[in-house]
């Protein structure tokens, strides 16, 4: 479940995320089950002050059970626009790209190779119960973000007011991370088709303090240990020996590797250790 944390309460059906259900009621349509559906439009029936966020109709499409009750106030679906955009795309041999990125379906069981940027051809509509009035500025504000263009909004962190209970809830809350006083760096790796990868890291509270790097060569091959450490490398080297550092993965198998060479135990050797050229690099940064 991710949802934006300046909602003063979130939950899907009967289960409650966090507050209560007393307020206004914003609901995404098609992330409902049939029953879920259902469950809501008889709560909706005593209701007024419902929002509700589904996909643009594009032509005589069966009624939706909600709209009996409601009025459409905004839609980013522009006929003309799309019909311009499907002839230009019929005139081009390429293949058109357009909104927003969505992941494949079942990425998590076909690994993180699938978890790519694709269209998304589906357009928005907001509506709302008939006897609510909303007011032309707030239609065009709706507008004016529904139909924005631009790239995607970067995560920002407020550990203020009702967003830090949500940032706080989140695996790095939890482990302690925003409240540590030293570094704190998350590192990630890319491992494309024909064997391009890279790696990079970002810091926490030095925005502008992030790199990325080229990983090996095309006829190496590709291995997502490698970039991963990589990562790692990068990001000690770019923090200082006297600073403490909160490293942030998601690779379990670099964990293993670098807890060998941390405190005492038995003798560990690179002989025979993969990708042992970017480890040593991270040992002697350690």
């Amino acid at each position: 479940m991710s949802a934006p944390p300046f909602f003063q309460s979130v939950g899907r059906g009967d289960l409650l995320f966090w507050g209560g259900k007393e307020g206004p009621m914003v609901v995404i349509w098609e992330s409902l089950s049939e029953q879920e559906k259902k469950s809501w439009l008889e709560e909706a029936s005593t209701m007024h002050d419902w929002v509700m966020w589904c996909k643009s109709k594009k032509g005589a499409e069966e009624i939706r059970s909600f709209e009996l009750t409601g009025k459409e106030i905004i839609s980013n679906y522009d006929e003309t626009k799309s019909k311009e955009e499907k002839n230009k795309k019929n005139r081009s041999k390429k293949k058109a790209h357009r909104g927003q990125s969505v992941r494949y379906r079942s990425w998590w069981k076909q690994g993180r190779g699938n978890i790519k940027m694709a269209v998304s051809k589906d357009h928005a509509s907001c509506w709302v119960h008939k006897d609510l009035t909303v007011t032309t500025k707030q239609i065009q504000a709706l507008l004016t973000a529904a139909r924005a263009s631009g790239g995607k909004d970067e995560c920002q962190v407020r550990l203020t007011g009702i967003e830090r209970e949500y940032w706080m809830g989140t695996e790095i809350g939890r482990l302690g991370g925003y409240g540590f006083q030293g570094s704190v760096t998350a590192g990630d790796e890319s491992n494309q088709k024909g064997g391009k990868m890279g790696a990079g890291y970002a810091n926490l509270r030095k925005q502008r303090k992030r790199q990325q790097r080229k990983v090996g060569h095309k006829e190496e091959g590709s291995s997502s240990n490698h970039p991963e450490l990589a990562a790692f490398a990068l990001a000690l080297r770019g923090t200082s020996v006297t600073k403490p550092m909160l490293y942030l993965c998601d690779n379990q198998a670099l964990l293993k590797a670098v807890k060998r060479w941390v405190g005492e135990g038995g003798k560990a050797t690179l002989v025979g250790a993969p990708d042992a050229d970017i480890l040593l690099e991270a040992i002697e940064e350690l």
